[in-house]
């Protein structure tokens, strides 16, 4: 019994990190909709080269805004983390005509499912 017991203990603890596939989806597809039923109730935002933060609706309507105008191909995850048990972030390309820009998004695991906190679109 003590074996099994210093065995369980060394064990490593596995993390599995939440299923990011709607979000980026719905990145991929520039469906802003979908992607504000993720948003916090505030979010911190930076398309391009405007910053702020917004209410989840306004959110919405700002990246909603910046599909029109730049309507995504593709969206691919490139790497997904986490800083502690709660708090999550991914790195994406989106490719957008010839060009591809950078997307990360931090977003916190609550008892009402994944919140994104901060979402970013940058030009490479």
């Amino acid at each position: 019994m003590k074996i099994l017991l210093f065995v369980l203990m060394l064990a490593p603890v596995t993390q599995t990190t939440p299923d990011f596939t709607v979000i980026a989806k719905a990145l991929s597809s520039g469906d802003a909709a979908t992607l504000a039923e993720y948003f916090d109730e505030n979010v911190e935002l930076i398309v391009l080269d405007d910053e702020g933060i917004y209410s989840k609706s306004q959110a919405e309507q700002v990246v909603k805004k910046f599909f029109v105008e730049y309507p995504p191909k593709s969206f691919k995850l490139v790497h997904k983390g986490t800083n502690n048990k709660a708090l999550y972030y991914c790195i994406g390309d989106m490719r957008i005509n010839d060009e591809t820009y950078r997307v990360s998004f931090y977003s916190k695991q609550t008892d009402n499912g994944l919140l994104i906190q901060e979402l970013g679109i940058e030009e490479e």
